[in-house]
């Protein structure tokens, strides 16, 4: 998913700055927010942060000038939203792109918006929906982090047949093209992270709920609930 260095063409990477830009702004204020009036939950937002590093650092060769990784940025948007998963983003994808070669300056605008933001939202709307509907926690989790993995790639492969239209068949040609080369890694790669993260949200209820209630994850009446089930 990380887009390397000079890989797309102008106007589209500018593009993608101008479009991710209110998301991380926004989630700047959030994160000021955070650091303001829960500053109880700052390890816990490090740990969100690292989570993403680690998991998007281990790259696979997928699309010529791409690649396929897990995302990590699910846990993020659970615990914070989606904005402030946004800022987590995109600090981790300008880390790699300066000193691990990992992405690029140029493209950071689409990357940041295919792993930042557009992974987050979908994460944490499916997570809400989940919620409201009283699926599962663990189901709702596992979900909206193998969703979340998914729409990051579905994004990358708009971003990259809107900047490469196939000579025959245009965007859509090139969109299934790139899309169907990611879903051979991705596919998999995804339902391991849903499982991964679903187990992590199962340890963070065992080991902080407040933290959880405080940030309006889950309800005190929904931990009491999780967590006899699980005694």
């Amino acid at each position: 998913m990380h887009i390397m260095e000079g890989f797309l063409p102008g106007p589209w990477w500018q593009i993608w700055f101008i479009i991710s830009a209110p998301f991380v702004i926004y989630g700047m204020f959030q994160l000021r927010r955070l650091f303001e009036e829960r500053r109880e939950a700052l390890p816990l937002l490090a740990v969100a942060g690292a989570f993403v590093f680690v998991l998007s650092s281990l790259k696979l060769p997928s699309v010529t000038g791409s690649c396929s990784h897990p995302t990590g940025t699910g846990l993020g948007a659970i615990l914070f939203g989606p904005f402030i998963t946004s800022v987590l983003g995109l600090i981790v994808l300008l880390y790699q792109a300066l000193f691990l070669a990992h992405g690029g300056l140029t493209t950071l605008g689409a990357n940041v918006f295919s792993m930042g933001i557009a992974g987050p939202l979908v994460a944490f709307g499916i997570y809400r929906l989940g919620t409201k509907a009283g699926v599962n926690t663990f189901v709702t989790v596992f979900l909206a982090a193998a969703l979340a993995d998914l729409a990051t790639y579905i994004v990358t492969s708009v971003q990259l047949a809107v900047a490469f239209p196939a000579e025959a068949g245009g965007i859509f040609a090139s969109l299934a093209a790139f899309g169907t080369v990611f879903a051979i890694t991705q596919i998999p790669l995804a339902i391991i992270e849903g499982l991964i993260i679903a187990l992590i949200f199962k340890y963070i209820i065992a080991v902080r709920p407040d933290l959880l209630v405080r940030l309006e994850v889950l309800s005190q009446n929904s931990v009491n609930k999780i967590r006899e089930a699980l005694a």
